[in-house]
């Protein structure tokens, strides 16, 4: 994840765009930040989500094939 001050910052220029104008300066340090908060958020829900393993009612392992081979292809690198 972005550091904390990072986090704030993005806070801080999203107050101030509703309360009144952005600078160009800052709108585009604001995309800037916008972007590096999706890339590290996607890229943490991608590790999350390939470490989930599916089970069923029944308690059958039913994980999708695709998430399996992502699975042990990253076990191989390990």
């Amino acid at each position: 994840m972005l550091p904390k001050e990072k986090i704030a910052r993005i806070n801080e220029l999203a107050k101030k765009a509703k309360n009144s104008t952005l600078t160009d300066e800052e709108a585009k340090e604001q995309s800037k930040l916008r972007r590096e908060y999706l890339e590290a958020f996607r890229a943490s829900m991608k590790t999350t989500l390939e470490g989930v393993k599916v089970i069923d009612p029944n308690g059958n392992d039913v994980t999708p094939k695709k998430l399996k081979t992502i699975q042990n292809n990253k076990r191989r690198l390990h």
